[in-house]
């Protein structure tokens, strides 16, 4: 019966989804890494918007997924709450780490 167990332990990592990992980071559990899409530096009626004037950012690129991730996949554009996740520098890129369900909704189109 011991044996029986521990080869279903091990049906059961093998299934399991591994997660991905990016700029040698790999969130834990079920978080994600997003990185910033900039928004677009003037209006639709060509002003420009200076950086002090811009709104937090709320949409974002899936850089990698932790292992308990099952919604997302790396490379969708997910847009997220403006003061949700946890800000991270990596590579002077700002990133961000977020829960699986502060995630708000996925672009189909880009």
């Amino acid at each position: 019966m011991a044996t029986e167990t521990k080869e279903k332990e091990k049906e059961k990592e093998k299934t399991k989804s591994p997660g991905t990992s990016a700029k040698g980071f790999q969130p834990l559990g079920d978080r994600v890494m997003v990185t910033y899409i900039e928004e677009l530096d003037r209006t639709a009626g060509g002003i420009y918007v200076p950086d002090t004037a811009k709104e937090k950012p709320q949409r974002g690129t899936v850089q990698a997924t932790g292992e308990d991730v099952k919604t997302l996949k790396v490379g969708q554009q997910v847009l997220f709450d403006k003061y949700s996740g946890t800000k991270l520098k990596i590579e002077d890129e700002d990133c961000l780490i977020l829960k699986e369900e502060d995630v708000l909704g996925v672009f189909t189109t880009t």
